[in-house]
């Protein structure tokens, strides 16, 4: 299980703390997703040989227009493992799910953001993770919280039904805001999601991660084809 994370300066804590926590929680990795504009500073590596957990180099990118977006994810792509866009309005929602470049699209249903068949097609179509953000859930309550709930009943309704991919967060700013995978599970039966679908989504943080690994290690050229595997082969 793996949960992705703002760490400071876009939190309060830091990935070091983050990832400890993680660790302790269960957790098999972490992904930081720091927006664009307020990049942490950290060794993945150090910080995995000394917590025992994955640290995945991640950015999530929020941009006024699509324009600004297609900018931003060419400038990330190459150097990232993770690339998601910062949604909730309809634009750059329909902007993420139509780029294959794009990874996740995070908070689709926050703000404005809306999310019908159309644009769940698409992001079938180009790989795109729709993001189920439970933060709302966790730290909201009365009337904004059942809306919330709702809204995300109503993404679930249309991912399950055309098989779209998706992943699942907390959006911890803070290692105090962190929830073992127990916890999340049983948030999850509480407002209606059986425990195997939370628990896919926040698995699917670390088969994102080794898909992108690979096809950025040197090995790789294309799908099903990789140097080294015909000598190995024959």
């Amino acid at each position: 299980m793996y949960e992705a994370v703002y760490a400071h300066p876009d939190g309060k804590s830091t990935v070091a703390r983050f990832a400890k926590t993680a660790a302790d929680y269960g957790f098999e990795g972490v992904v930081v997703r720091n927006h664009a504009d307020a990049r942490a500073a950290y060794d993945p590596e150090r910080i995995r040989e000394e917590y025992g957990i994955d640290v995945v180099e991640g950015v999530e990118i929020r941009a006024d227009d699509r324009q600004q977006a297609s900018g931003s994810v060419g400038n990330h792509r190459t150097t990232e493992t993770i690339v998601g866009i910062h949604g909730g309005t309809n634009a750059l929602n329909r902007f993420a799910v139509e780029q294959a470049k794009v990874d996740v699209l995070a908070h689709p249903m926050a703000g404005n953001g809306d999310v019908n068949h159309v644009l769940v097609k698409a992001a079938v179509e180009n790989g795109v993770r729709l993001e189920f953000d439970l933060s709302g859930v966790l730290r909201e309550s009365g009337g904004r919280r059942v809306r919330i709930i709702q809204s995300l009943r109503k993404l679930r309704e249309i991912v399950d039904h055309y098989d779209a991919p998706y992943v699942v967060s907390a959006d911890p700013t803070s290692h105090l805001e962190l929830r073992a995978p127990r916890e999340l599970y049983a948030l999850g039966e509480e407002i209606g999601f059986a425990r195997e679908f939370i628990e896919d989504g926040l698995a699917e943080w670390g088969r994102l991660a080794e898909r992108n690994r690979h096809i950025d290690s040197e090995s790789f050229i294309e799908p099903g084809v990789e140097r080294g595997r015909y000598e190995e082969d024959s």
